[in-house]
């Protein structure tokens, strides 16, 4: 039995944030319901490089999270649309919604209204900047959240402008964030019988993600600059060209550091000798990357990958997302359903990814209305 069966979860979320929080649910067994506006589909569906798939509603942008959902389209804006949605709340374990603004509570189905119909429900908004402060009602995507948060100014190299970092990871970590609080309060509604709303903000995730440079910024007062993929104080923390491409290493211990210094055939670093020294010891940093750097260039990447590996320092070629993919760590793990695996009753995807309005019918039908119902609803253009 797979932890989350028998949980019914609505969800009336877009883009990337809401919908991976919905999809941790839903490979963990719960019965995710994709609710998208009639004739404004989720935008992710067009998104992708095949333009074949973007067509078909089921871009490569939109696959990852929403596969193994259900999916039903509902106009909202109509009476009879929201007294479809009541139905459907009054049914659900969990509702999980990031419109804009005060959206829901016009058509209301905000939280306090819902909560009426449904004592026990679960509601999770997610939003920028969370449901409080003075940005509360501001617009966000990943990136503008990587400017607000510091994220995007402690990224890139020395003197260059600021980077963004590539992959959306503040919408996944939102979505991470807001899928273990939502699988927090179904276990305390065990407990207390109680229902709870969730207010998760992209900004409070950003941050969480930066727990330690926040810790170090809040002690010391000091910006955490961008270094790069150098460490200013650790010479073995860096990339270095090889015979054939660059290596990431990542030797930040004592011991690490010298098993490094030992598999190139190096004694200690002097870096590490005057340690306590701090006002000489970027200087001699510098020095010793400059004689691991020599070092690197005797062998290709992949074999200083093996050599450190088997030294116990965490070393690896920078590989490609394709070179990546390919690999048979990669490839035994099986990522691409979660990134963990249960001994049993685990993570599993038990749906392909859902058409726009696909099961609208099916859940319907699962809410007691007739069939002829269905159709003078869809005749009057409120569902699809």
């Amino acid at each position: 039995m797979q932890p989350f069966e028998g949980i019914q979860v609505l969800d009336l979320t877009h883009v990337l944030a809401g919908p991976f929080c919905t999809y941790q649910l839903s490979v963990l067994g719960a019965d995710v319901i994709k609710v998208e506006p009639l004739g404004r589909y989720d935008m992710m569906r067009e998104e992708g490089s095949i333009e074949d798939l973007n067509l078909e509603g089921i871009g490569t942008h939109f696959t990852p999270q929403n596969a193994g959902k259900r999916a039903i389209a509902i106009d909202l804006n109509k009476k009879s649309g929201q007294e479809v949605m009541v139905e459907m709340i009054k049914r659900a374990d969990v509702l999980v919604q990031n419109y804009a603004g005060s959206a829901l509570h016009r058509f209301g189905l905000g939280y306090d209204s819902v909560a009426k119909l449904n004592p026990q429900l679960i509601y999770c908004s997610i939003s920028g900047f969370g449901q409080t402060g003075p940005k509360a009602g501001d617009p966000a995507y990943d990136v503008v959240i990587q400017a607000f948060t510091g994220m995007m100014a402690s990224n890139g190299a020395p003197g260059s402008p600021t980077v963004r970092i590539g992959p959306p990871v503040v919408d996944y970590g939102t979505g991470a964030q807001a899928a273990v609080a939502i699988s927090a309060a179904l276990f305390q509604r065990t407990r207390t019988g109680m229902g709870q709303f969730i207010d998760v903000a992209m900004a409070d995730a950003a941050m969480m993600l930066m727990a330690a440079n926040v810790s170090e910024t809040r002690a010391s007062g000091n910006h955490p600059y961008p270094c790069g993929n150098n460490h200013p104080l650790r010479p073995g923390y860096a990339t270095f060209e090889t015979k054939d491409g660059r290596l990431m290493v990542g030797a930040w211990t004592s011991k690490q550091c010298s098993n490094l210094m030992k598999t190139i055939g190096e004694d200690l670093l002097s870096s590490e000798v005057l340690s306590t020294q701090r006002h000489d010891l970027a200087s001699r940093v510098e020095a010793d990357r400059a004689v691991i750097a020599v070092h690197m260039m005797r062998k290709t990447a992949t074999d200083w990958e093996q050599a450190l590996n088997a030294a116990h320092v965490p070393a690896a070629r920078v590989r490609t997302l394709p070179e990546a993919l390919d690999e048979p760590q990669i490839q035994v793990r099986g990522v691409g359903i979660a990134a963990y695996q249960f001994a049993h009753g685990g993570p599993e995807e038990s749906r392909d990814v859902p058409r726009y309005g696909q099961h609208t019918n099916e859940i319907l039908i699962e809410l007691g209305l007739p069939i002829a119902k269905i159709e003078a609803l869809r005749k009057a253009g409120v569902i699809d």
